[in-house]
């Protein structure tokens, strides 16, 4: 079977992988925000590693770091609903933390990724 060039990407990876877990610990919000905070959490997180594939396949480096800080924006995105659900007790204090701590990594991956792709 064919791998992708953005398969092999850690940052890819972890974003899949963060992504797999924020779906695990949103099946723990209300039912009142599933169609709210839940859906824009599992979005957002799904925008991060897509606009990392989507990017892949570009032909420019330009065209590769735009969606590359597409997904760095959509990670910033998620941070902010984490902050939030934090705040309405939604998810703990470890929860918000090992989150925080996944998208600071992601986060980080991205600014690397963008500024390789800048100057290549």
């Amino acid at each position: 079977m064919y791998t992708y060039s953005f398969e092999k990407l850690e940052v890819w990876i972890e974003a899949k992988e963060f992504t797999k877990k924020l779906y695990s610990v949103t099946n723990n919000f209300p039912d009142s925000e599933k169609f709210s905070l839940v859906s824009q959490l599992r979005r957002a997180s799904v925008s991060v590693c897509s606009n990392i594939a989507e990017g892949s396949a570009r032909n420019t480096n330009k065209d590769k770091a735009h969606f590359t800080t597409m997904a760095f924006g959509s990670a910033v995105e998620v941070l902010n609903q984490i902050i939030i659900s934090f705040e309405l007790g939604f998810i703990n204090n470890n929860v918000y933390q090992e989150l925080r701590l996944l998208i600071e990594s992601i986060t980080n991956k991205l600014n690397a990724l963008r500024n390789y792709q800048i100057n290549k």
